[in-house]
């Protein structure tokens, strides 16, 4: 029998949609069949769930990962905090529900870093509820850097076959220019190519954005492309790695996820994030990237919204544990066939 990944499902803040997500990816016998699955967090936020959507699953407390039994239909969760939520108010933002989903997302990276679980796929949180609770944390990818001892964590997001890795993310517009310089891109094309690597593409091609209108040479709309993109590329291509660019922006995109390229590296935040969106906002999965764990995530927010409503669309959350899944195996390979 093959290698089954142990994968840690954290649960998100339990006001939101992520105890909802999370237990209907459990309900795809696909997920059981390709991975041990064990869920951290709010057990009481995911019984509430459980019994408001009338889905035909148990929950199974246990206190290790040893005492998981990974069974389809009862959900093992390790919920070491034993707080009772099944009385929080589904729609907002709580201090309780911020603490509790920034716990289990600590917890899961202190055990894939210790080698007891083999990766994470993460549900939502809400950076204000974490702020309300104590922990000034932007996202998932800065608690996953952290806990894992990785000082530059970076982030890709997957839809389809559009993989997207990006040189500046939570900065804003103006700071995100300043950060278009060639050892930065350089480092961005080479984590995504490990990154693609990592996901059993073993000779990637990569597309490189370029910062502004068109990419043009002759520095019609400003320098960058010519004095920091393209150094980049070369530098790159150097090192063995099939990098082009920089490509126009407006078309690089599109044409990657009609499978031209294998990745491509956007400039900032929304250059890269709007085209993964366009393609579908439950399609999309988030990876951290440079770190000592592997960590994929659902690519949408906690959807206060929809909480509680049985309304929440488990597709990124089901692919996220795929993915996940993939990049444990294809890492297992590689150690395998190195011998």
């Amino acid at each position: 029998m093959s290698y089954l990944p142990l994968i840690g499902l954290t649960l998100g803040d339990p006001t939101g949609v992520g105890p909802e997500v999370a237990a209907k990816a459990l309900t795809h016998r696909e997920i059981y069949e390709k991975c041990r699955p064990l869920a951290i967090g709010s057990s009481s936020a995911l019984r509430r769930i459980i019994d408001i959507c009338g889905l035909d699953q148990q929950v199974r407390n246990v206190d290790s990962v040893e005492e998981a039994d990974f069974e389809f239909g009862v959900i093992d969760v390790l919920d070491p905090w034993g707080v009772d939520h099944s009385d929080l108010i589904f729609k907002e933002p709580t201090a309780e529900g911020g603490a509790a989903a920034a716990a289990a997302v600590i917890e899961a990276v202190k055990l894939a870093y210790a080698g007891k679980i083999d990766g994470l796929a993460t549900a939502p949180l809400h950076k204000v509820a974490m702020k309300m609770a104590g922990f000034e944390y932007p996202g998932h990818t800065e608690i996953v850097g952290e806990f894992s001892e990785s000082p530059d964590p970076r982030m890709m997001l997957v839809a389809g076959k559009l993989r997207v890795i990006h040189v500046s993310t939570h900065v804003s517009l103006r700071d995100a220019v300043d950060l278009v310089k060639t050892p930065r891109i350089l480092e961005a094309i080479e984590i995504l190519h490990q990154a693609l690597r990592d996901l059993g593409i073993e000779e990637p091609t990569i597309a490189v954005a370029g910062l502004n209108p068109h990419a043009e040479v002759g520095d019609h709309f400003g320098p960058e492309d010519s004095h920091e993109v393209a150094p980049a590329v070369e530098q790159a291509c150097a090192k063995g790695i099939d990098a082009l660019g920089p490509l126009p922006p407006d078309t690089v995109f599109s044409r990657a996820a009609g499978g031209e390229y294998d990745g491509v590296v956007a400039m900032y935040h929304d250059q890269g994030h709007i085209p993964v969106k366009m393609l579908g906002i439950h399609e999309g999965v988030n990876v951290t990237l440079n770190t000592n764990v592997i960590r994929a995530s659902v690519d949408h927010g906690t959807a206060y919204g929809r909480a509680g409503d049985n309304r929440a669309d488990e597709t990124s959350m089901r692919l996220s544990m795929l993915v996940a899944i993939d990049m444990i195996n294809a890492r297992r390979a590689r150690v395998a066939a190195a011998g």
